[in-house]
């Protein structure tokens, strides 16, 4: 019975599913991710998980060891390099522990060579999870790859420690831990980020209120960012046909009639205005384009690039309902279309695209815009002639 209990229980742990990853972000040093950190293993401990600390570094703080409390220490493993000891976490303690829960600080960090199978912390960090243990770690916005540059011109500190963003984005849970600048540098003179010799330094450098601020907004927007697309993914799976009204995204439908640039500029400035997404959106129909408006078209795309707008092309023979769709596939708030001067008998007999758009538009809760087209001259045998929209693409307004 003992021996075909314990065949069941391995058995059970080889098909542990991965467990689940959290981390605490933060702007700077200081903010109390790590605190945070102990503070929920705390609790998970208190309600009866089994948690353990695999690695966390107190920097020497009195309140963050104290946090510590009755919490199991997995032991550190010591690591001679270069004449000088180190101690680093010991994974295969850890995995052989096999808890529900590690708490693993500083994500970025680059282990000791020698000191385990994987040179950067947060592969060991995927390899527990993937054991079936639940990761809570901890990690600072200018380590994370894509921001690490930006970082280093802002500062002029050099970010050695780098984590790739996916593995960031893999998180189940991704919590800010904020604090303002003021508050951070008050720390730093209380004694509670760094030694007192090395507060000066600190102050004048890295810790400058306009690096402590510019690092805030990049930990602020990278999550952000992340719960937008969290709420995309939920509504895309359940209310795919509602929009919500989170954050400003306008599309701009254009077609190569005379003055679609001017609209799309007008957009724009719409969208930097509402610190916004741009999206310009061109509906084709299913005959192949001629080469002057392959031309025109380029010449949009190229637009669309310079003002940091994103470039949406698809086919559809009903304009308007596509681009509604459009818009409500990528949560789109606003629309900004070209108005056209056609004639009230050439609408009345063919419709009109940007009134069928208002209507359709109007239904599902999306605001549109309709922006007068820029008059452009042309030049012919004929002579100089002022061009409207309703003079080209008559059949293709407000697409």
């Amino acid at each position: 019975m003992g021996d075909a209990a314990r065949v069941d229980d391995e058995s059970a742990q080889a098909v542990r599913p991965a467990g689940r990853f959290r981390i605490y972000i933060g702007s700077a040093a200081g903010v109390g991710k790590t605190c945070a950190m102990l503070d929920e293993g705390w609790r998970r401990h208190e309600r009866g998980a089994d948690v353990v600390i695999g690695f966390v570094e107190t920097h020497g703080r009195p309140r963050t060891a104290a946090l510590l409390r009755e919490l199991e220490v997995v032991p550190r493993k010591q690591v001679r390099y270069r004449g000088t000891t180190f101690f680093e976490m010991d994974l295969e303690a850890v995995l052989a522990r096999r808890p529900e829960v590690a708490l693993v600080d500083e994500l970025a960090h680059t282990n000791v060579p020698g000191s385990g199978p994987h040179e950067k912390r947060w592969e060991d960090v995927l390899e527990l999870r993937d054991a079936g243990i639940a990761i809570i770690s901890t990690v600072n916005i200018q380590h994370l790859e894509s921001v690490a540059d930006a970082v280093e011109m802002i500062t002029g500190a050099k970010i050695r420690e780098r984590v790739p963003d996916w593995v960031v984005r893999s998180a189940d849970q991704l919590e800010l831990i904020d604090s303002s600048p003021e508050q951070l540098r008050r720390r730093m003179l209380h004694g509670n980020i760094y030694p007192a010799d090395k507060v000066p330094t600190a102050l004048q450098g890295f810790f400058r209120t306009e690096n402590l601020v510019a690092l805030r907004e990049l930990a602020l927007r990278f999550v952000a960012d992340e719960t937008e697309e969290e709420l995309l993914r939920f509504l895309e799976s359940h209310h795919p046909s509602k929009v919500w009204d989170t954050t400003e995204r306008i599309l701009v439908a254009i077609t190569t009639a005379p003055g679609s640039d001017s609209v799309v500029r007008r957009a724009a400035r719409m969208a930097q205005r509402a610190k916004g997404e741009l999206i310009v959106l061109h509906v084709r129909d299913d005959d192949p384009e001629g080469a002057s408006e392959s031309r025109e078209l380029a010449a949009l795309r190229a637009l669309c690039s310079d003002v940091g707008g994103r470039w949406i092309e698809v086919r559809g023979e009903d304009p308007a309902s596509t681009v509604v769709s459009v818009a409500a596939d990528h949560q789109v708030t606003q629309i900004v279309v070209g108005a056209t001067q056609r004639s009230r008998w050439d609408e009345f007999t063919r419709g009109s695209v940007v009134r069928k758009i208002l209507r359709v538009a109007a239904e599902r809760g999306i605001d549109v815009h309709v922006i007068a087209r820029r008059e452009v001259r042309e030049t012919g045998a004929g002579g100089e002639r002022t061009v409207g929209t309703g003079e080209r693409q008559e059949d293709t307004d407000g697409h």
